[in-house]
C-alpha cells in the first residue's frame, strides 16, 4: 500500500505525525503540493505529480490541506479531487466535503436541516437588510466572512452605526454579509475531532476573549465529552460529509450550538491534551476504508 499526502510543506507538524504513523504501519507514502500536479485528458498518465502516477501508484490521498490559491487554482484543485474520486481513488476528506465545508452558510443549512442546533444566522449581499437582522438577532453579533478559517475576520459587533458602516464596507467590495447572533459563552468552546463515527479526542479551548482559537492564542484543555456532546459532533460531521472533522460547539445558556464543522483541521494543540494518537487514528481510519 502506498498513500499520497498533499501538503504545502511535508516538513509541516501535521504532515509529520501523518508520515510517523505511516510508517509505524509499514505503510510507504509520497508527498507533494498541488503546484506540482499535471492532469491530463485524452492522454495518459491522466494524474500525476512530482513524478508519481497517482492513479498507477496510490491507494489513497490525504488532503492536508487544500490551501490558499486564486479562484482558478482552487477551482482546477477540487476538479482534479473529483476526476480522481470519480476513478476509484479514496480521498481523505472527499472533495465535496471540502467543498461544503469551505461555505459558512452551506454548513449551518444542512446542520439545521438534520435537527442540530446552531446559532440565528442571516446571510445577505444587502446592506440594509444585514441591518434590520442586526436588530432581530440582538442587537449583538458575529460578522464572519462566509469563506475563512481560524477566527481570522470574524467581528463582533453590538454598536448599530459601527454595523452599518461595516456592512457598507462589505457589500462595496462585492462581499457577502453573514451574521450570526452572538451565544453568550465566557471565553471557552468546544472543539471535538471526529475520526469516522467516533470522537477520537476533544478539548476546551480557552482564551482571552469570545475569540477561543487556539491559533489566536487560547489553551487547550483535556475534556472528555458526555455522550450527547459527542453525538452531536459525529452527526454534524456526517451531516456535511466528512469523515475526519473538526466540530466546534458552544455552550449557550440554554443548550449547546454547533457554531463551525472544519474539514480540514490541525490538531496540534489538540494533541498535547488528547490521549490517543489522532494522526494515528486517522491512519488507521482511512487504511481501514481503503481494504473495504
Amino acid at each position: 500500500m502506498k498513500i499520497g499526502i498533499v501538503t504545502r510543506n511535508e516538513n509541516s507538524w501535521s504532515s509529520t505525525q501523518l508520515r510517523k504513523a505511516l510508517t509505524k504501519l509499514g505503510i510507504t507514502y509520497t508527498c507533494f503540493q498541488f503546484s506540482q500536479v499535471v492532469a491530463r485528458v485524452g492522454c495518459k498518465p491522466v494524474a500525476e505529480a512530482s513524478n508519481v502516477k497517482i492513479l498507477k501508484e496510490l491507494d489513497g490521498l490525504i488532503v492536508r490541506p487544500i490551501g490558499r490559491g486564486s479562484l482558478e487554482e482552487i477551482i482546477f484543485r477540487m476538479d482534479f479531487l473529483h476526476k480522481l474520486e470519480s476513478l476509484g481513488l479514496y480521498i481523505l476528506n472527499s472533495p465535496s466535503a471540502i467543498e461544503v465545508c469551505a461555505d459558512k452558510y452551506r454548513v449551518l443549512a444542512l446542520l439545521e436541516a438534520r435537527g442540530l442546533p446552531v446559532p440565528r444566522t442571516v446571510v445577505t449581499e444587502s446592506a440594509e437588510e444585514a441591518l434590520k437582522a442586526f436588530y432581530e438577532l440582538g442587537g449583538d453579533v458575529v460578522v464572519k466572512p462566509v469563506f475563512g478559517s481560524r477566527g481570522v475576520g470574524s467581528t463582533r459587533i453590538s454598536d448599530p452605526e459601527i454595523a452599518a458602516r461595516a456592512f457598507r464596507t462589505i457589500t462595496f467590495y462585492h462581499g457577502v454579509i453573514y451574521l450570526q447572533e452572538f451565544i453568550s459563552h465566557g471565553v471557552s468552546d468546544i472543539r471535538a475531532f471526529v475520526v469516522g463515527s467516533r470522537v477520537v479526542a476533544a478539548m476546551r479551548r480557552v482564551g482571552n476573549s469570545w475569540k477561543t482559537n487556539v491559533s489566536q492564542g487560547a489553551r487547550p484543555l483535556p475534556l472528555k465529552l458526555n455522550n450527547d456532546l459527542a453525538k452531536i459532533a459525529v452527526e454534524a460531521a456526517e451531516a456535511v460529509g466528512c469523515k475526519v472533522a473538526g466540530v466546534d460547539i458552544v455552550e449557550g445558556e440554554d443548550h449547546p450550538y454547533v457554531v463551525e464543522v472544519n474539514s480540514q483541521p490541525g490538531w496540534q494543540g489538540l494533541q498535547t491534551v488528547a490521549e490517543t494518537n489522532i494522526a494515528q487514528e486517522i491512519v488507521n481510519f482511512l487504511v481501514s476504508e481503503i481494504k473495504k
